[in-house]
């Protein structure tokens, strides 16, 4: 969509502005005011820098165009190629900028809490879900952020019936929360021996995760039972209780944690677990309408419903809310999200611009 210039001509100005007072012995002196003017121009930086790529490169399209009006040839081709150049350069600067200049959602920073279910398809959906929270493993070691497993329930041939855990690190939220939805997979699965492409799905939620100031929690409202770990097949894999189910009174919420071997550690996930929960709903207003907002994210897990869709045949992915595809399933697979999340993000941003219009 267009650049607003005059906002972005503003910026550039403002950007000056701050450059010269901090050269200003006057602001240098006070240091409470030096502190905030640079906080302000670290903040301005990337946007004025994108601003100034913007306009030279609109000032070379039109450089360009005049050239193409000479009569010698070979100043014709090199306006051409210019003009191209130019072109994609301010396609790529608009779609920065409106990422950039649009209101930052304020959980945006905040490390998440991810829950991965299977859906329709049986035990070809629970590999589904073992294969997404492989790919959000990736993405995260890609972008520096940290996994850990909260809670699980796998099966015999490696698939997850669900798997809950977190991503740390800053901005996980701003980057994951995309993925909020029913996610298809199209493959010929391993227990099929007639090569049949067979269609299953996995649901996502994501949840960014809340801190201790965001939600109070009465030790009174907590029921906490302890029992023993499982591994596949309901075996168990730990001789002490150390696993943690705590189940919320008031809403009924229950959430559980038997990753860690200590009882202390696995009551802190869980913990962390239920505080995001709560604070979802208290954000909401009540709880009908979070549960109204996790059944928008994660759906009934039907094959009629999806966010995205990966395609084992055609090596294809295709982000229906965009109309995305991409013909590069084993790099997204390992967790090469980046295209996708940008692309979401800027049109994120671009109904965010048109909605205060």
């Amino acid at each position: 969509m267009p650049l607003d210039e005059t906002k972005a001509l503003a910026i550039t100005q403002r950007y000056d502005e701050l450059l010269s007072s901090m050269s200003d012995p006057s602001v240098i002196a006070d240091q409470d005011r030096y502190l905030k003017l640079t906080k302000e121009l670290s903040d301005l930086t990337p946007k004025a820098e994108a601003v100034k790529r913007y306009f030279n490169a609109k000032k070379e399209e039109q450089e360009a165009l005049e050239l193409l009006k000479e009569a010698d040839e070979d100043i014709r081709k090199l306006a051409s190629e210019q003009l191209s150049l130019s072109k994609k350069v301010i396609e790529e600067e608009q779609e920065k900028l409106v990422v950039l200049l649009s209101e930052k959602d304020p959980r945006d920073e905040r490390s998440v809490i991810m829950e991965i279910r299977a859906g329709a398809g049986g035990e070809e959906a629970a590999l589904c879900a073992a294969t997404l929270f492989r790919m959000y493993q990736g993405y995260s070691a890609k972008r520096g952020f940290t996994t850990d497993i909260i809670d699980y329930n796998d099966t015999e041939l490696g698939g997850y019936k669900e798997i809950v855990f977190e991503v740390n690190g800053q901005g996980a939220y701003s980057r994951l929360k995309f993925e909020s939805g029913v996610h298809r997979i199209q493959r010929v699965p391993v227990t099929e021996a007639g090569g049949r492409i067979h269609t299953s799905t996995a649901t996502v939620a994501v949840l960014p995760e809340a801190d201790a100031t965001d939600v109070v929690i009465n030790p009174d409202d907590l029921k906490i039972d302890r029992y023993r770990a499982s591994g596949a097949g309901g075996q168990h894999i730990n001789k002490t209780s150390s696993a943690i189910r705590i189940t919320h009174l008031p809403t009924g919420i229950v959430v559980q944690c038997q990753d860690e071997r200590s009882q202390f550690a696995n009551r802190e996930k869980a913990m962390a677990v239920l505080t995001s929960r709560l604070w979802a709903i208290a954000k909401s207003g009540d709880k009908d309408a979070e549960d109204q907002k996790r059944r928008e994210q994660v759906g009934t897990g039907d094959r009629s419903e999806r966010i995205r869709t990966y395609n084992y045949h055609d090596g294809r992915v295709t982000d229906h809310r965009i109309g995305l595809t991409l013909y590069k399933l084993d790099q997204i697979l390992d967790g090469d999200l980046d295209e996708i999340v940008d692309a979401l993000t800027v049109d994120l941003a671009a109904k965010k611009e048109q909605e205060e219009q």
